[in-house]
């Protein structure tokens, strides 16, 4: 990792942006396609970036259903774990939709001015097909959907060499109670998605009125492009996570945080704030130690290396770099955490203590993990109910 004075943090953080004409124009071509070509465009798409044409882009709910019961009797323990943090989702996203209320309030005399709490028509959530299947991913966009009261959930994903998306993501968007799935991804599944797509006179893919859940970054630079015509909950960029830490944090727990960060990607980010140059050495160290071995190691190492520990001198100096960051994950490994909690700011979701691991988040806790990420926690939060409903006000 780079170790560094916190001095010296904002070069690290506001180089130069690559170069992303080629990325524009091709994601651009692509939805032109989609747009012009239809259902033309999305087999050829299938075809040369999947390496298969679906016998039809929407999967039977049966077949989802029968996954789920394969899922059931061959792998009962991912299926307890798939719904014992379902349970967990849909208790947050619960308990969210309660703070989202409609009223009607008198504000001056004869003049009563409310507003009304509305669920959206149609979400879609995409789920990306990466070295493993994200199915925590489908349980966090579904359900929160389910609980705002979307007439309409659908889930997309590109589809394996069967195809149909991985058998485990239709297992656990059954489970998840969506009412469409589909075996289409990539640029061309938010396309499809924001414009629909017709087939001889048939709608063959739905308008969505909002697209959520993350993607490689051809999804995210149709996601970025098509804002506006669809509703976007955000544009993903990689993962990261910021630990901070004191000279009383276990550098073991911190090294296997960053670890934990960094296996998600070659591209993510791991970073630290700690309180000497000596404790970065020992958190160094960790990172040797616990890489040895490790299944992901290859990953993970690669990182690791644009990875920062960054050195502070003081809480205060740390607070602003923290906010600065403005990490999706933002870890609090001190002990006086009341002395710092107050000034946190930016962040997607924060884990407090290092009993609080961020993969808990990930995974079960029941906070979504569909979070901001490149610093916009500065401006905005991660995936929740309120994606899925709009306010609008009577008078």
């Amino acid at each position: 990792m780079i170790i560094i004075p916190a001095s010296s943090l904002p070069q690290y953080l506001d180089g130069q942006s690559p170069d992303e004409d080629a990325l524009a124009a091709q994601v651009d071509g692509i939805i032109r396609a989609v747009r012009e070509d239809g259902v033309d465009a999305l087999r050829r798409f299938s075809r040369q970036f999947d390496g298969v044409l679906p016998p039809a882009f929407e999967v039977d709910l049966e077949t989802a259903a029968a996954e789920t019961c394969l899922l059931k009797q061959k792998e009962p323990a991912l299926c307890d774990a798939l719904e014992f943090a379902a349970s967990h989702i849909r208790a947050f996203a619960e308990y969210q939709k309660a703070g989202l209320a409609s009223f009607e309030k008198e504000i001056a005399p004869g003049v009563f001015a409310g507003q009304n709490v509305l669920p959206l028509s149609r979400a879609v959530v995409y789920v990306p097909r990466g070295r493993y299947p994200l199915l925590s991913t489908v349980l966090m966009g579904v359900i929160p959907a389910r609980v705002a009261g979307v007439a309409e959930v659908c889930v997309t994903s590109p589809p394996c060499s069967d195809g149909l998306p991985d058998r485990r993501v239709l297992a656990a968007a059954s489970l998840a109670g969506a009412d469409r799935i589909f075996a289409l991804g990539g640029a061309q599944a938010i396309a499809a998605f924001a414009y629909g797509v017709a087939d001889g006179g048939r709608e063959l893919i739905p308008r969505a009125d909002i697209i959520a859940g993350p993607g490689n970054k051809y999804v995210a630079w149709a996601k970025r492009r098509l804002s506006g015509v669809v509703g976007i909950e955000a544009v993903a960029g990689p993962t990261d996570v910021l630990v901070i830490a004191d000279e009383h944090t276990d550098a073991e727990i911190v090294a296997a945080d960053l670890i934990a960060q960094a296996e998600h990607d070659e591209d993510a980010r791991a970073r630290a704030l700690v309180p000497s140059a000596q404790f970065a050495e020992t958190v160094e160290a960790a990172l040797r130690q616990q890489l040895d071995g490790l299944s992901t190691r290859k990953t993970a190492e690669a990182s690791l290396k644009n990875g920062l520990l960054v050195i502070y001198t003081t809480r205060e100096e740390a607070i602003l770099a923290a906010n600065r960051i403005a990490p999706e994950h933002l870890e609090l490994q001190v002990d006086d955490r009341a002395a710092w909690l107050p000034h946190l700011n930016n962040y997607g979701s924060l884990f407090i203590s290092n009993r609080a691991a961020e993969a808990l988040g990930d995974y079960s806790a029941g906070i979504n993990h569909t979070l901001p990420t490149m610093g916009c926690s500065r401006f905005s939060g991660g995936l929740s109910v309120r994606h899925f409903l709009k306010i609008v006000t009577s008078l």
